[in-house]
Order: C-alpha cells, then structure tokens, then sequence
C-alpha cells in the first residue's frame, strides 16, 4: 500500500488549524489517498469517526483502507460522489463534523495513470474526469464544443490569453480527426503556442482548463462554500438557543480549504472573509498560510499551496 501512498501537503498546518482532539468526528471532502485522513484518525482514537469523500472510487477505497488499517480504529464512514452534496448527505444521515478539509489538489496517483488523461506528460485517452462512471469527458468538450465554448473554458478557467488561437487550432485539428488523445492535444496546442524561455509546457493552461470545466471544479467548490456560509450562520443561531449542534457542522467546528491556484483560492478567500466579518467564524490563519522551503524541497506539489482555515463561532 505504501508504494502508492500520497504525500499530504502542508500536513503540520492543517494539523495545527483543525486541532483534532480524541473523540471527534473528522470529514475530508477530497480524501485522495488518505494521507490527512490518516493523521486526523489517529488524533481521534477509536471514539472518533473519520468520514471520507471522494468522486474518485479508486482513490476513496484506498484511502478507506489505509484509514481502517492503520488509523487506531476510529469508525470510517466512506462516501463517494461530488463534495457540493456531502452536506446534504451528511445530514441525511444525521453525521455532524467538529473538522473538515477539503484538498482541492488532485493526486499524484491521478497523474501518473495515462488512462485517466489528466497529464500530456503521458499519451492516453483524454479523459480527465473524477468519476469515471459519469459526465462529458475532456475529449466530448473538445470535439463537440463550439469554438466560442472553447475560447470562454480556456479564458476562464486556464487564464489562457492564447485562448482564440488554441480554439482556432482545435477546432482545424478536429475537422481531419477527432482528437482522442492528451498527446494529439498538446501537439495542437504547442502548434499554436511556442514554449517561452524558462517557461512551462504551453498546454499547462489548457488541460487546467478542461479539468476544470470537465468536473465543474470552481461550481462544487463555490456550492461548498455556500453550505459552510449556511453552517456558519446556524451554529450562531443554535448557540443562542443554546444547542451544540446544527446540520452538518457542529459549532466550533474548525474548516480548512487548500487551494493550488488562484481561481480556487478567490472563493474561499472570500466566503472565509465573509464569515468572519460578520462575526460568524474566525479566521485561524490569516493571509492564508503556504509550504516552507522544505517541504517543497520534499515534495514540490506544495509550491503552490495555500491553506485558508476558520473556525465556526465568533470571539
């Protein structure tokens, strides 16, 4: 199992910002391959639960496994499907989190597999999605999407200022063979775009772009953030009626974002600054907090990490 296992970024900081303590109940709404996961269960102990999210059921069993063989026996409750509904279904089933993470980097295990067609490092199918049972696929959007379409996705969610000429460029690509491959792909892009000096791969921008739009990204995050905002004001509410609990957050619940750019990080930014503002939440690590030198050193994904956290309750 640990041939697989994925490096958590920024582990001591979110630690340090959800403050778990024995007995509670901890949610990652991007479990991955468990690495947060697995150091919040055993700050738990066995009269904690761990509740584990994922769209991706390869990632969410192994995490599952990971947490229950090696997590000190804290109850595991996994549940696979989009982060915007884990609320919903978390009330439901009348589960109430005293911490929550949502990582929205995607895993190493994600980008190595060709098949899943996140990465133009390797050829294979140009997938891209989380969940592979269902959706339009980034080779749907390319093939069928209107050159229009495609200059928006790669201008909003890429920042791509190529985004004319890479669409134009699809679009010709197309019209001789539909274009299946992450390979095919970059070729069109690097056709139109050359590499500038020092610069990254001129297709970075455009694969973002698709794996965002493909998994609606920014939308299931910023219908998070809503859900956390409505938490937020009904534990203020709850402890003025002095109850402990409302819907999906206890009060004082501690939550944690990592974002990897800024289309992540102005959202929750945002609704944290919000929250706070208004007496709802306090901020636990202002200005956002990022990796040190030596965790990039150690594991380069971090470098552009930020984590936002607040807790639930004002003072």
């Amino acid at each position: 199992m640990s041939e697989f296992r994925h490096i958590p970024v920024l582990p001591l900081q979110v630690a340090e910002a959800l403050a778990p303590r024995p007995g509670e109940t901890y949610v990652d709404c991007t479990a991955g391959r468990g690495g947060h996961a697995l150091t919040m269960a055993r700050a738990v102990g066995p009269s904690g639960t761990i509740i584990l999210n994922d769209a991706d059921a390869g990632n969410l069993s192994a995490a599952e496994a990971l947490v229950r063989a090696e997590g000190g026996g804290a109850r595991v409750v996994a549940l696979q499907g989009n982060f915007a509904s884990l609320p919903r279904r978390m009330e439901d089933a009348g589960l109430s989190a005293d911490m929550v993470l949502a990582d929205l980097g995607f895993s190493s295990t994600q980008i190595e597999d060709a098949g899943r067609g996140f990465s133009f490092m390797r050829s294979g199918p140009l997938d891209m999605r989380f969940d592979v049972t269902r959706g339009l696929t980034a080779a749907d959007l390319v093939n069928k999407a209107s050159e229009r379409e495609l200059v928006r996705i790669l201008r909003e969610w890429g920042e791509e200022q190529a985004s004319g000429r890479i669409a134009r460029a699809i679009l010709e690509a197309r019209s001789m063979a539909p274009i299946e491959t992450t390979e095919r792909l970059a070729e069109v892009i690097r056709s139109v775009v050359g590499r500038k000096p020092g610069g990254g791969d001129p297709a970075t921008k455009t694969f973002q772009a698709l794996r965002i739009a493909v998994n609606d990204e920014i939308g299931s995050l910023e219908a998070l953030l809503a859900q956390i905002s409505r938490a937020a004001e009904n534990a203020a509410g709850a402890s003025k009626e002095g109850r402990d609990r409302a819907g999906w957050l206890a009060g004082g619940a501690r939550v944690c974002v990592l974002s990897f750019h800024s289309l992540e990080d102005r959202p929750v930014k945002a609704c944290f600054a919000d929250i706070c503002r208004r007496g709802l939440a306090v901020d636990l690590a202002r200005g956002g907090w990022t990796a040190s030198e030596q965790e990039i050193a150690g594991n380069p994904r971090s470098r552009s990490a930020r984590l936002r956290a607040v807790r639930l309750g004002g003072g």
